[in-house]
């Protein structure tokens, strides 16, 4: 195990694409670090240089204290798992696994404890005389998985390994990946565009857009506490909601003010409570951003919504029923648009309205603009 560092990591392409800029992360020894983001954000880039797969521009990374921008990738002390499991198909699972070891010189003996440990390890025993044409996504997943770990090495480096699989299979694979880095302990680097396994995977998740890092930190930090309003929007599920208003006092209280009308055809005013204040109080009459999660709305009859002090009506244009909760899609192109996770037991219909309160103490308020800084965490 080591600990991995980046410092100011950039890489530029000969047409002059940066597509990583100035990245400095710092891994501890055994930490399960997850790069996710948005296709073209730079995070495959990222690992692939950590790999030495691809070259570094500018910049510097350290695997246990020893820099390796000019080592080979064999020389590296990594083990890589690939989207597509990259197994040779004309060699048994044994072999697959067996193989790296064999071109290291490695005792045939040795090399046999390691296999055969790996596959206890990861339930593939009865499969080490197949090939892998004879086996199922799932499994070759763990066969490319168990021929890492046989290394031993001092880094995993994952680039999307679960992207291949159905979605019943990934959730479970994903979480003996999680319970294998339990036992393991090895510094691993994930690279992922899906936020759910960043969430449920990493010790620390680093989200990325246009090749820099947005906010790095334990993923319900980054959930509760979104840096901007592009992490706000790409952590979560169903995505945060946005509305572009300014923020008034009235009275005692503080309340945002959307810009556009809601479906009783006036602005809601939704009112922050008290201990809010000193967050807000400073951002009047600026235009800002309120940023609503689809699980802070409450479902409310017209008569209960009265006087709360941050209700919005908005019109119904689809429902998703899920089980226990149901998406309601509301809003128009003027309002924007907006998703609700309610009650199952929700009369929300197509075509109707729906009366939603909104928990103004765990809403965010962010700067306009795509990387809008949040103001309030």
């Amino acid at each position: 195990m080591a600990e991995v560092t980046l410092k100011q990591v950039r890489k530029v392409y000969p047409n002059g694409f940066e597509a990583v800029k100035g990245f400095d992360l710092s891994i501890a020894d055994g930490e399960f670090i997850v790069l996710v983001g948005p296709s073209g954000c730079g995070k495959s880039t990222t690992l692939r240089m950590v790999a030495g797969l691809e070259d570094v521009s500018s910049g510097e990374i350290a695997i246990g204290g020893r820099v390796v921008n000019d080592v080979h990738p064999k020389d590296r002390d990594i083990a890589m798992v690939f989207q597509n499991y990259a197994l040779y198909p004309h060699m048994t699972v044994y072999n697959n696994m067996a193989f790296a070891l064999k071109l290291r010189g490695m005792a045939k003996s040795e090399i046999d404890a390691r296999v055969r440990a790996a596959a206890a390890t990861l339930g593939i025993e009865g499969l080490l005389d197949r090939k892998p044409k004879a086996l199922s996504g799932g499994q070759r997943q763990r066969v490319a998985v168990g021929r890492a770990i046989v290394r031993e090495p001092k880094c995993f480096l994952f680039d999307e390994p679960l992207s291949n699989l159905d979605a019943k299979l990934r959730v479970t694979t994903r979480a003996e990946l999680k319970a294998l880095h339990l036992r393991l302990r090895t510094t691993t680097i994930y690279v992922t565009h899906d936020q759910e396994e960043a969430m449920t995977l990493g010790d620390r998740i680093v989200v990325m857009s246009n090749g820099l890092i947005q906010q790095a930190g334990p993923p319900l930090e980054v959930y509760h506490k979104p840096a901007n309003r592009f992490v706000a929007a790409f952590v979560g599920m169903p995505p945060m909601n946005f509305f572009d208003g300014t923020i008034e006092r009235r009275g005692e209280q503080f309340a945002f003010v959307p810009a556009a009308a809601d479906a009783t055809g006036r602005p809601a005013a939704l009112a922050f409570p008290a201990f809010r204040s000193g967050k807000v109080s400073g951002l009047v009459g600026r235009p800002v951003v309120l940023g609503v999660r689809p699980q802070m709305f409450r479902e409310v009859g017209g008569a209960e919504g009265e006087g709360s002090g941050a209700v919005i009506t908005m019109p119904v244009r689809v429902t998703e029923p899920l089980g226990d909760t149901v998406d309601v899609f509301c809003g128009t192109a003027a309002q924007g648009h907006v998703v609700a996770r309610v009650g199952a037991k929700t009369k929300a219909k197509a075509g109707e309205t729906i009366v939603l309160s909104v928990d103004m103490g765990e809403a965010h308020v962010f700067e306009p603009g795509e990387f809008g800084r949040n103001l309030t965490a």
